[in-house]
């Protein structure tokens, strides 16, 4: 489609906004959680930035900062006739200069790049930490474990405060609104009444994805990991691991999980210290 680069606004999105890029992210095939728009828009309501063409939405995606302390770029999407033309390059470049501006002096971005994508968005000054690779299942049944329960409101300081040694900084915004989501359902795992990882399961667009999945081991992982699996039958689980936590790849080894495709992550600044050996699957594609 023929249009001049000075007629494109570079506008904040609104709630609307973000669902309509959440729908242009089930169009294309991400699998995106039911209720994720209202989510990520409650997580940053400054977060979310989009090419306006005569009033018209036509690329958006998120810039969404934790508390000043940490940003992450995600859902960036070109509807399809307004590619190949330099539009997602300008909008790119435009989203990190804008989230950097709302950080604090310093901070780090984070972001998952596909595969293709990874060189254009090491010239934008990102660097790859380690691989994200997602895997499959299809859910069945296993025995109730008793050490696991449901997460209740009396939980979120004990989760949020285990979910922070794994994400590397507080995101309680966020949390409150995944752990509140009424299309999930969230399993802790408590040894003498200690946390020892907590896994939510969420409803998408074509079964249920896991995230997070965060465990002190590989034993406590497999129990929170069984739980999903009880809990979305019949239906396709997808987990995404880092590789570079050897006891995440063994998990989905033991359970024949299929490999479906894989993303960077990948950091503007210096990587956050995080405890990935806890971290069996990580929480979004979009959000970290």
């Amino acid at each position: 489609m023929q249009f001049n680069i000075d007629e494109l606004k570079f506008e904040k999105l609104d709630l609307q906004g973000v669902e309509t890029l959440i729908e242009w992210a089930r169009q294309e095939g991400w699998n995106p959680g039911l209720n994720d728009a209202q989510i990520f828009y409650q997580t940053d309501n400054e977060g979310h930035y989009g090419f306006f063409l005569h009033d018209k939405l036509i690329a958006g995606g998120s810039i969404v900062s934790y508390n000043g302390e940490f940003g992450f770029m995600g859902l960036f999407i070109v509807q399809p006739e307004f590619r190949s033309v330099g539009l997602g390059r300008e909008l790119w470049f435009k989203r990190r200069d804008m989230l950097l501006s709302r950080l604090q002096p310093g901070a780090s971005i984070g972001m998952d790049g596909v595969v293709s994508m990874q060189p254009f968005y090491q010239k934008g000054g990102f660097e790859p930490a380690f691989r994200d690779e997602r895997y499959m299942k299809h859910g069945e049944y296993f025995p109730p474990d008793p050490a696991i329960s449901s997460i209740n409101a009396n939980d979120f300081e004990m989760i949020a405060e285990f979910d922070k040694s794994c994400f590397g900084f507080g995101r309680k915004l966020f949390l409150t609104a995944w752990l509140n989501n009424s299309n999930s359902k969230s399993f802790k795992l408590m040894i003498n009444n200690h946390l020892q990882g907590y896994a939510i399961l969420r409803k998408t667009y074509n079964g249920y994805k896991i995230g997070p999945l965060f465990a002190n081991n590989e034993t406590v992982a497999e129990c929170l990991y069984k739980a999903c699996l009880s809990n979305a039958q019949g239906e396709e689980v997808f987990l995404d691991i880092p590789v570079n936590n050897l006891a995440a790849i063994k998990l989905i080894k033991k359970f024949n999980a299929a490999y479906v495709f894989e993303c960077a992550r990948m950091y503007y600044g210096n990587a956050p210290k995080v405890e990935l050996n806890k971290v069996f699957g990580i929480t979004t594609f979009e959000l970290g």
